[in-house]
C-alpha cells in the first residue's frame, strides 16, 4: 500500500436528518505498547452532515518504535512485512494534514489518538501539527445511556452496524456517525456548538515538544476504551501495559 490511500471494501450507510456539521474522524493502529508506533490510519472526511470523503494507509512506524508485538497483530492483523514498503511517519504525515485541512479532528478515546499523533512526531524529531480535537466517546456519555461506550456499541446506538472493528477507516467512520448522530439530536450545527452544549472541552494538539518528551493521557475506563491504556513514559519510548482483553 506504501502509504497510498486505500478506500474500505465495504462500508455500513445511515439515513439521518441533515446536520451542518463539518469535521475529519480519524483513528490509528499501532504496532506495539509505543504511542509513537502507529502502523495505520483511518480518516472520514464530513461536510454538511454527510461523509464525503474516506481514505486510509498502512505506515511503517518510526525507528525504535517498529516492532509488532503478537498482543497489537491480535488486534488489528497488521504485522511488519504488511508495512515494509510503506513510508515512515514522517514522511506521510503532509498526508494526513492534506486529508483533514483545518478541520477539527474527531475520534473516539481522542486521547489516544491524539497521543500517536504527539508521539510519531516527537519520535520522528519533527513539529506536532497544530488541531483542535474532540472525542466521540465524551459525546456518546453524554448523548446516550449504555452500559458500555465501546465504539460497537456507541456506532450501534447511533445506528451504525456491522463494521469491521479495529480496521482504521471503518472505526473512523463509525466514530463519525457517533458525531453526526449526536449533533442531530442536541441541535448542534459545528463541532464548537456540539462540545458547548454537551460541556466537554475541545483539546488542541500541535506545541513542538522537546525529542525525548512524550505526554501522559489519562484513559478511558477499561469497559469504554478500545485502546491500550497509557503508562508512565519509559525511555525512549511511551509504553503502555498488556491490554487486559481484547475488544
Amino acid at each position: 500500500m506504501n502509504g497510498v490511500p486505500f478506500r474500505a471494501a465495504s462500508v455500513v450507510r445511515v439515513n439521518i436528518e441533515h446536520v451542518p456539521m463539518d469535521f475529519t474522524a480519524i483513528d490509528f493502529e499501532t504496532a506495539n505498547s509505543s504511542a509513537a508506533s502507529a502502523c495505520s490510519v483511518g480518516l472520514v472526511k464530513v461536510r454538511d452532515g454527510e461523509v464525503v470523503d474516506r481514505a486510509g494507509w498502512l505506515i511503517k512506524p518510526p525507528f525504535g518504535h517498529d516492532e509488532f508485538t503478537e498482543w497489537n497483530t491480535r488486534i488489528h492483523g497488521i504485522m511488519a512485512p504488511d508495512v515494509a514498503d510503506a513510508k515512515l511517519w514522517s514522511e506521510q504525515v503532509d498526508d494526513i494534514v492534506a486529508f483533514a485541512e483545518g478541520d477539527v479532528l474527531v475520534a473516539h478515546n481522542a486521547g489516544f489518538d491524539m497521543g500517536v499523533i504527539t508521539a510519531a512526531c516527537t519520535a520522528s524529531y519533527i513539529d506536532t501539527p497544530e488541531y483542535a480535537y474532540l472525542c466521540s466517546l465524551q459525546i456518546a456519555r453524554k448523548t446516550y445511556h449504555l452500559e458500555s461506550y465501546r465504539l460497537p456499541v456507541a456506532a450501534m446506538a447511533a445506528g451504525f452496524e456491522d463494521f469491521k472493528h479495529h480496521d482504521a477507516i471503518a472505526d473512523a467512520e463509525a466514530c463519525a456517525h457517533i458525531v453526526i448522530h449526536a449533533a442531530r439530536r442536541h441541535d448542534a450545527y459545528d463541532p464548537e456548538s456540539l462540545a458547548t452544549t454537551l460541556g466537554i472541552r475541545i483539546g488542541r494538539i500541535g506545541k513542538p515538544a522537546p525529542p525525548t518528551s512524550v505526554p501522559w493521557i489519562p484513559p478511558a475506563t477499561a469497559a469504554d476504551s478500545d485502546a491500550p491504556r497509557w503508562a508512565i513514559p519509559m525511555q525512549p519510548a511511551l509504553r503502555m501495559p498488556a491490554h487486559p482483553t481484547l475488544y
